[in-house]
């Protein structure tokens, strides 16, 4: 850009590009029945269930749709003994609840990626009943949306 600075005047405008992604539920904040945010995660190239992000809080009505859904994760759960924090470099440190990695859920991200990690919350779109766990893309892999 060739313009000059103009104390006071905004120019320039940033925009951030979002796109569709899918990830696993494998947390949540909240109970299982009433989750305020969703904990998410990617399957890494040894199968290991890998954090990619988190959601914004989630409304009232979703929190009861994604609940339904839900079930409490059994002994040997990837995210077992792992602390997540509230916010990107944060050490405020979450409270969750792990649940069964079994259930996809579609998202609305910002494209800034960080070693495998959405770098902003995510935004919850749907859960995907018709996509497996194993259909989700790699941890790593784009934000793509299978379908």
């Amino acid at each position: 850009m060739n313009t000059r600075y103009l104390p006071g005047y905004r120019g320039r405008t940033k925009i951030g590009r979002r796109d569709s992604a899918e990830a696993i539920i494998g947390a949540v904040t909240g109970t299982l029945t009433r989750p305020q945010f969703l904990v998410l995660g990617r399957h890494d190239p040894n199968g290991r269930l890998r954090a990619v992000g988190r959601t914004v809080p989630l409304r009232p009505d979703v929190s009861r749709q994604v609940g339904e859904h839900l079930a409490a994760a059994g002994p040997g759960h990837p995210f077992e003994g792992v602390r997540f924090t509230s916010t990107w470099g944060s050490r405020d440190v979450l409270d969750v609840v792990l649940v069964h990695p079994d259930l996809v859920a579609e998202v609305s991200a910002y494209r800034a990626v960080d070693l495998g990690v959405f770098r902003r919350p995510l935004t919850f779109q749907r859960i995907r009943l018709d996509v497996t766990a194993e259909d989700v893309p790699a941890f790593g892999e784009g934000p793509a949306v299978t379908g």
